[in-house]
């Protein structure tokens, strides 16, 4: 049996009439009043939000921490089960072949930061030995603690979190049960059809947008900064606010097309484009780089992983330093907290006809694990090069000057400068498929519905970057004070995404139900 997706309603004329107006006042307005304020009080800003900032991971990083592990293991309890076997949205086969599927979860979800901090985090932990271990800093044993370090900020837990229980919620709903694929539907299980048809259902989404916003406009600032600079380092190009901007205006330009082709032409494009990419640089890597420290550097580091995960997951402020948790595990975990209503509704999207043993698995499991080939083929190799003396990262990471560390490392890989730039273009096109594919979502959260206007699409993408241009030009320290900012947004976020530890659980067992599978 097939079960039809709900259809798209017919698009008014204008590019914002197709688009709840509940969500586009409270996001924009959201938009306008931060820059706004910025551009009055700067200052005022920084010190509001950061001792938001501070309060959040003192009082709920445990409750974030607690969330991710829950998520995780009733994700994977339910792949396991006999409810893994069902499809989703009723199809005989899936929609998007399973390269293109795998290409786009992986691109979407890892981003420009997994690139942006696959180089220095790794060396980052290594020569500040995080408060799990008690290794000496900069040594050959503090190698596998670092690795394992940031496989904790960027493994199962973190990807869990993005798009395995809330997917399943959303996916019954809507396929299922014909409800729109909007973040309000996370708790249509709850409170039912008043969370779907009232305004407390356009505020809900809004919360959501907004965080995605603040997510996503940081890594298209910080690459802008970061392509200015390694122009600069590489190719003698001025870094300063023209060559940033230019960045920010082509960034634009490719993400807003691919946005407006769809889901079927431009994203699985761009996305396919970027796998590729990054497979042929992990390939140079690999053969032509520390070929054995790397190998063993990663059984040492998923070793590592494994034995010390809970510790590692659930140090707090009370025996870890405040400064460390609050810039490390809780940022981490509440900026993904944060992005999880949004990448739900994309995984959803593009995971139909896929069983949701498949889905969670392929989110949960496999793209982890990519992720922690990926950090260890360069951080991996930034921590062979900080051993061997071929450079030293210590300055710049202690002033968090992670795009030096990525330049820096990516300078001393196989092929050195056109390795370096290759990166950067990697980098770039990963920080573009999230442009395109959250613009997507976010277009389609304010529709209501699975095609949004190719309008809206290139509006909000237009929108993020101009509010990154706009920051930028006060100076990327308001980057990060929107950066920040994605800590408070997980407050809301986590408490509408609370529920589908149990209504996950219970829209697989629904759909297995309806397939006669259990």
């Amino acid at each position: 049996m097939t079960i039809q997706s709900q259809s798209a309603p017919q698009v008014k004329s204008g590019a914002l009439a197709d688009s709840d107006p509940v969500v586009l006042a409270l996001t924009i307005g959201f938009i306008l009043l931060f820059v706004g304020a910025s551009i009055v009080d700067s200052s005022y800003v920084a010190d509001l939000i950061g001792s938001g900032f501070a309060w959040t991971a003192t009082y709920l990083g445990s409750f974030f921490q607690l969330l991710l592990l829950l998520t995780f293991f009733i994700a994977i309890g339910t792949a396991l089960s006999r409810a893994g076997a069902a499809r989703i949205g009723g199809l005989d086969r899936p929609e998007i072949s399973r390269f293109r599927w795998l290409s786009m979860i992986m691109c979407t979800l890892l981003a420009g930061g997994g690139v942006f901090f696959a180089a220095g985090e790794p060396v980052y932990h290594f020569v500040v030995t995080p408060p799990a271990f008690d290794t000496e800093a900069g040594t050959s044993a503090a190698a596998a603690p670092a690795m394992a370090q940031s496989f904790t900020h960027w493994g199962f837990l973190a990807w869990a979190v993005l798009g395995s229980l809330t997917a399943l919620v959303l996916t019954r709903a809507h396929y299922g049960q014909g409800k729109p694929l909007q973040p309000r539907t996370l708790l249509y299980p709850v409170f039912g059809e008043k969370v779907i048809k009232g305004r407390l259902g356009g505020v809900i989404d809004a919360f959501c947008v907004i965080a995605v916003v603040a997510g996503t406009v940081g890594p298209i600032g910080f690459l802008a900064t970061q392509m200015s600079f390694g122009l600069h380092e590489l190719f003698g190009v001025p870094d300063g606010y023209g060559t940033q901007l230019t960045v920010l205006a082509v960034l634009a330009g490719v993400y807003m097309t691919s946005a407006m082709t769809g889901l079927h032409k431009g994203i699985q494009l761009l996305s396919r484009f970027n796998v590729i990419l990054a497979l042929v640089i992990a390939g140079v890597i690999f053969v032509f780089g520390p070929t054995l420290f790397l190998t063993n550097i990663y059984t040492q580091s998923m070793g590592e992983y494994v034995t010390s995960f809970f510790a590692m997951a659930t140090m707090t402020a009370e025996t870890a330093p405040a400064w460390w948790m609050k810039w490390w595990t809780v940022f981490f975990f509440a900026w993904f907290i944060g992005y999880t209503p949004l990448m739900a509704v994309f995984v959803a999207r593009i995971s139909r006809g896929r069983t949701v043993r498949e889905m969670v698995l392929a989110v949960a499991l496999l793209a982890p694990i990519a992720t922690t080939i990926w950090f260890t083929l360069l951080g991996g190799s930034g921590i062979y090069h900080q051993l061997a003396g071929t450079f030293d990262l210590t300055g710049a990471l202690n002033n968090f000057r992670f795009d030096v560390a990525t330049l820096t490392v990516a300078q001393a890989l196989p092929g050195g400068t056109w390795m370096a730039a290759a990166i950067l273009l990697l980098t770039t096109i990963f920080v573009a498929t999230t442009g395109d594919s959250m613009s997507y979502s976010i277009a389609m959260v304010g529709a209501g519905h699975d095609e949004p206007s190719p309008w809206i699409r290139v509006f909000w993408g237009g929108a993020m970057a101009l509010m990154a241009a706009i920051l930028l030009y006060m100076g990327a320290g308001q980057i990060g004070v929107l950066q920040q900012f994605i800590v408070l947004t997980a407050i809301p976020v986590s408490l509408i995404i609370l529920p589908s530890l149990w209504t996950g659980p219970k829209a697989a067992m629904a759909m297995a139900r309806e397939q006669g599978l259990v």
